[in-house]
Parts: C-alpha cells; sequence; structure tokens
C-alpha cells in the first residue's frame, strides 16, 4: 500500500520500440538476450568490458555499445546516461555481468579475485540499479531483470563465492519489489542452471560426456524476457534444461509465536533506514512469513 491506497499496477513493458540496456551484452546470456530484444524491436545498448566482442554485438543489433565495467559505479552510470542520450529514455536493463573464482578452497583464494568478483557479480547489480532507477522514473516505470544462478538458490560448493553473491542478488530482487511498486518498477532475476556459455568453458567437456544437459544462452534469454514483460515482481525464474522457465516457490520462515508477535510483521515505524521507509509500511505480514 501506498499512503493514498493500493500501489499502482506494474508498467506493461512493450518491447518494441523500447530502450534496454544489457550488462555483460558481449556474450553468453547477454548476447542471446542482446538478440532476442533486437528482433522484438527493441534499441539496444551493450555494456561491456570487452569493446571488440561488444561492438560487434551492438552493431548486429542495430545499437550501441558502451565499454563498461559494472564494478565501477562511474561507468555503470556512463552507460545508463549513454542510454538515454542515444534514445531518449530506458525502459528495462538486464544486468548480467558476472565471473566466477574457479575455486572451492576459501582458504586459498587470492584476495584480489575475491574483490573482483564481489565487484562484478554483486555490486555491478546494485550500482545498475541504483543508477537506472532514476531513468526508469522519468519513463513512468520499467523493468528490471538480474542474473542469479540455481546457486543463488541452492548450495554450490563448487564456488562458494559465486555462490555467495548469487544468493544475494537473489535476496536483493525479492526486498526491492515492495518499495519499487511505486515507481512502477518491476525487478526480478533469473536462476539459469549450468548453460553452455563461456563461462562454463572449463567444464562444458566433461559434463557433456557424462550426458548432463546444459541449456542454451538462447532458453535463459527467453526466461529473461519473459521475467521483464510478465508484471510480476520479486522473482527468481528458474531456468533448467528441458522445462519452461518458471518463478521459484519459495517456503515461509516460521514467525514468532510469543505473545505479541505471533503472524505479525514488525511494527517497525517509516524512518530513515526502516523496511519501507521509501514510502509506505507493509499493511499484512509478508506473504514469506508463517505461522
Amino acid at each position: 500500500m501506498t499512503p493514498s491506497g493500493p500501489a499502482p499496477p506494474p508498467p506493461t513493458v512493450d518491447l518494441d520500440g523500447a530502450v534496454a540496456l544489457v550488462t555483460g551484452g558481449a556474450s553468453g546470456i547477454g548476447l542471446a538476450v542482446v538478440r532476442r530484444l533486437a528482433a522484438a524491436g527493441a534499441r539496444v545498448v551493450v555494456a561491456d568490458v570487452d569493446q571488440a566482442a561488444g561492438t560487434a554485438a551492438a552493431g548486429e543489433a542495430g545499437g550501441r555499445f558502451v565499454a563498461t565495467d559494472v564494478g565501477d559505479p562511474d561507468a555503470v552510470q556512463a552507460a545508463v546516461d549513454a542510454a538515454e542520450a542515444a534514445y531518449g529514455g530506458l525502459d528495462l536493463v538486464h544486468l548480467n555481468a558476472g565471473i566466477t573464482t574457479g575455486s572451492a578452497a576459501l582458504d586459498r583464494l587470492d584476495l584480489e579475485r575475491y574483490r573482483r568478483v564481489v565487484a562484478v557479480n554483486l555490486d555491478g547489480v546494485v550500482f545498475g540499479i541504483r543508477s537506472a532507477l532514476p531513468a526508469l522514473r522519468r519513463r513512468g516505470g520499467g523493468a528490471i531483470v538480474a542474473t542469479a544462478s540455481l546457486a543463488g538458490l541452492t548450495a554450490y560448493p563448487g564456488d562458494p563465492v559465486y555462490s555467495m553473491t548469487k544468493h544475494a542478488v537473489v535476496g536483493l530482487t525479492r526486498t526491492l519489489a515492495e518499495p519499487l511498486a511505486a515507481d512502477r518498477v518491476t525487478i526480478n532475476c533469473v536462476c539459469p542452471g549450468f548453460a553452455d556459455t563461456p563461462m562454463l568453458d572449463r567444464f562444458a567437456g566433461s559434463l557433456r560426456a557424462a550426458g548432463f544437459p546444459l541449456l542454451a544462452a538462447d532458453e535463459v534469454a527467453a526466461a529473461v524476457l519473459a521475467a521483464a514483460t510478465g508484471g510480476g515482481s520479486g522473482q527468481a525464474w528458474v531456468c533448467q534444461p528441458g522445462r519452461p522457465p518458471e518463478p521459484f516457490r519459495f517456503g515461509g520462515v516460521p514467525g514468532p509465536r510469543a505473545p505479541g508477535g505471533h503472524g505479525r510483521p514488525p511494527p517497525l515505524p517509516p524512518g530513515p533506514g526502516a523496511p519501507g521507509a521509501h514510502d509506505r509500511q507493509p499493511a499484512a505480514p509478508p506473504t514469506g512469513l508463517a505461522p
């Protein structure tokens, strides 16, 4: 609820003529999304650190390329500014850039690699949302989709830090859905399993040899567009080979049973730093709260 009543309905994102920004758009899932968006009539800005591949992707899509390190907030802001300058606004953002540590041993992980993975996988999403929101508000709403992972929904001992960053993306997505509703901005994430992309190159051969199915990047791209245009928010779309993409069904968490707390959200007053301080408090217990 807003102070004056229910939150406005989410926007219906019409991809034909929409302006979209895709980080990590030079290869893999990002490139597949760029191609799908262009085929649907969107005007696309490709943001990536790989200038040659990014320029080629943007050229194929009839769009623009902006060299962008998503771990640098100024570079992310410059990409958003470039989209507005080139096309007059911004309607959809796909925050896709991501990397792995390549290590299962936390005690032997190089500190610089750790910081780089957190910068790309988590800071890049936070910076992308911060920079995109004013532009989306100026358009009267829009859609944000982040690339998380199945490793953000379950344990992945093969790369604990990667899994940590993807859990954070899922949590951020779910938490921002309610406050962004007042701005008519939806936010969702996609959680693919093992996808046949450059990120998986070192494992793809052994997985194929074992007969393990891999997702095509285009399958994940289809889920990204479904999440962006479906009208839902706070959802984590699971993508697995042979299954249609669908929002993950989160279970409730145990709520308090002590007197005064049964079935209630914490009655925090609105104010700086308080949940719901953006414009409202929840009028009912969160849907994930079980008695």
